[in-house]
């Protein structure tokens, strides 16, 4: 997954990682707000890098390793 993280995800990224953002549904709120990706959730949970469950959005070990490894 990492070949194919975008800028974009690697700021989704840190954003989980800072404790700006939730899981509402199938949508990623970051600081209240949608996230302008609407796709960068679903992505993101898939390859298993953020947590899949609603409520506060936290990075998986996988996503913590990516991010440090950045």
């Amino acid at each position: 997954m990492n070949a194919s993280l975008t800028q974009r995800d690697r700021a989704v990224l840190r954003a989980v990682a800072d404790g700006r953002c939730e899981i509402a549904g199938s949508s990623l709120l970051v600081d209240g707000l949608c996230c302008a990706d609407q796709f960068a959730s679903l992505r993101l949970r898939t390859a298993g890098l953020i947590s899949a469950g609603p409520g506060p959005a936290a990075l998986t070990s996988a996503g913590l390793a990516l991010l440090d490894a950045a």
